[in-house]
């Protein structure tokens, strides 16, 4: 990476019906390289097609999608920063009116209306996690990240609230997590050895607890079966939820992570996300022991914020609100801006 910063996945709603990458996605994703990031990441690119979760998602689940992904992947490695994209399965989260059918989660969820997947399912789960590690390659991508976080269904198998399976995919953090290492080791064994794999998690809300996403985070990194972790802190400078964790910051906490290099010396860098905005909160959160500070919506007001502070000490970001007028400038299309409009607060009325 030519600096630290790493564009994190957002959800951008740009792309064709069929997961196909669309120009007003290409042009989001290549400004953001263009504009210095050190790592360009995807939005949540879904696995297979009853794992969507909104509309215009970019989906990696078909040969039908190489084209746009190869040229996606070739234009952002064009400009010297780090290509990824991030997969994922929506689970209880896939709105059943979009995939079509009922959506699925690791035990029947009422609430969800989705029902358990079956034994030979989740093996077919897994192997459609590992060929879509296997399409990105092929596109060109450096790598690929594995979306464990904000509720989707690698979080749903991690979640106890969730995961109520009584086979080896569920009951202690070791089979609950069975899923994510299985998935890390058939990658592993079908991409090349400089194929770079990450995983992105979430220390609260979802059925997460802070103990075992830790737990988790040091055996991803002791097994050498990550290349870095991405932890979605939803807020880096807040205390925890858990009491019994209270007292110092979330990023302070994740960042006691041991990041233990590799037989060949490297060391696997742990980012973090959440309310990074000025240059000063990027300074914090690597002062607490982070290696990346994960931008989401500054980046989105700002498709060159590395070039800018590389250029200015003093810049300043812009903050919300902002006009549409503003971030059609900044790259989104008029479908992104209206997905932004429902963040409150984000844009002027």
């Amino acid at each position: 990476m030519r600096n630290r910063f790493a564009l994190a996945p957002l959800t951008n709603q740009q792309s064709h019906v069929d997961g196909t990458l669309s120009d007003d996605e290409h042009h989001w994703l290549s400004m953001r390289a263009t504009g210095g990031f050190g790592l360009t990441m995807t939005c949540a690119a879904h696995v297979q097609a009853i794992g969507q979760g909104f509309p215009g998602q970019l989906g990696v689940w078909g040969d039908h999608q190489l084209e746009g992904l190869t040229r996606l992947a070739g234009d952002i490695n064009a400009t010297g920063s780090v290509s990824i994209a991030q997969l994922h399965h929506a689970g209880n989260r896939a709105p059943a009116e979009l995939i079509g059918t009922t959506p699925v989660c690791p035990s029947d969820d009422e609430k969800h209306g989705a029902r358990g997947l079956t034994a030979d399912e989740v093996t077919e789960l897994i192997a459609d996690f590992v060929a879509a590690a296997v399409r990105c390659e092929k596109a060109g991508f450096d790598g690929v990240e594995l979306h464990g976080a904000h509720g989707y269904i690698i979080c749903q198998f991690l979640s106890a609230e969730l995961n109520r399976r009584e086979d080896e995919y569920g009951g202690s953090l070791e089979n609950r997590s069975r899923l994510l290492f299985e998935m890390l080791d058939g990658i592993r064994e079908q991409c090349g050895d400089d194929f770079i794999v990450g995983v992105r998690l979430s220390p609260e809300r979802f059925g997460m607890k802070l103990a075992e996403v830790n737990t988790l985070t040091q055996q991803l990194i002791d097994t050498g079966q990550v290349d870095f972790m991405d932890l979605s802190l939803w807020d880096c400078f807040k205390e925890p939820e858990e009491e019994e964790w209270k007292g110092r910051s979330l990023v302070e906490i994740v960042c006691d992570i041991e990041r233990r290099s590799d037989p060949e010396g490297r060391r696997v860098p742990v980012g973090v996300a959440g309310k990074i905005h000025d240059p000063g909160d990027a300074l914090k959160v690597l002062e607490a022991g982070a290696d990346l500070p994960f931008l989401g919506r500054v980046a989105i007001l700002h498709h060159d914020y590395p070039n800018q502070l590389a250029g200015d000490d003093a810049f300043e970001p812009v903050r919300p609100p902002v006009t549409r007028d503003y971030l059609r400038k900044e790259g989104l299309s008029d479908s992104f801006v209206e997905y932004m409009n429902r963040w409150d607060g984000f844009i002027e009325d």
